[in-house]
């Protein structure tokens, strides 16, 4: 079968995971930036129409929301910062993960992320970056941290900065952070703790189970929203 990663991919140089999502989201940002001819892009049609709010997305049947909220960003500042921690972050675990595991990886992440802002946040609530989805890389990062036993000043550094603008910055999704950290991890020890015979099919079914999951919360949620509407 030849060498495999720590998750059990092929070894691979390859980022074109990461650099297609950098680009896609760079795209949007460029495209919301014209649109109100402005690096402020908070007037973009397609800002208003992607970002998440709990209402719009499960009352109003607005479903797509749940993920292109995770491509749509309010400001330079906030895409800048967001594109430099997918650079950094996403490129090693492309590469220990392989592809498909790491879009699994991101775009669960991101699914969490959202899954915790339509639970819990005011329903009116707009808010929207792909910090969700990079939290739960983080969260990645935190069980591979665990399972090899390295050093975790790294992590420990990074966690505490991105902590500090999480709780500092006005307007920054505090449940879409802790959500997508959480699946993150989740997705983490589904895909590192899978048993070593049939590995692959035991990652899709851990997997399979907190996506399963995590569309019976949305499901609820959708349901308790309707019935006060």
């Amino acid at each position: 079968m030849g060498p495999r990663t720590i998750a059990g991919a092929r070894p691979t140089k390859s980022i074109v995971v990461t650099s297609t999502l950098l680009a896609i989201n760079v795209l949007i940002y460029l495209i919301t930036a014209v649109q109100a001819k402005s690096l402020d892009n908070s007037t973009s049609p397609l800002n208003f129409d992607g970002v998440m709010q709990p209402a719009a997305a499960l009352v109003q049947g607005e479903w797509w929301r749940i993920f292109t909220s995770g491509f749509v960003h309010f400001g330079i500042f906030h895409i800048a910062a967001n594109m430099f921690s997918l650079w950094m972050i996403g490129r090693a675990l492309e590469q220990a993960f392989g592809k498909i595991r790491y879009l699994a990886l991101y775009f669960v992440a991101l699914f969490g992320a959202s899954v915790a802002v339509l639970l819990f946040d005011n329903p009116l609530q707009i808010s929207g970056g792909a910090s969700g989805a990079l939290f739960g890389l983080l969260g990645c990062y935190a069980v591979i941290v665990v399972k090899l036993k390295l050093n975790p000043s790294g992590l420990l550094i990074t966690l505490a900065i991105n902590g500090y603008i999480t709780f500092a910055i006005p307007g920054i999704s505090i449940l879409a952070h802790v959500g997508g950290l959480i699946t993150g991890a989740l997705v983490a020890v589904a895909l590192l703790y899978a048993p070593e015979r049939n590995r692959a099919r035991w990652q899709a079914i851990g997997i399979g189970i907190i996506v399963v999951a995590l569309v019976g919360l949305v499901l609820y949620r959708a349901a308790a929203l309707s019935a006060l509407a």
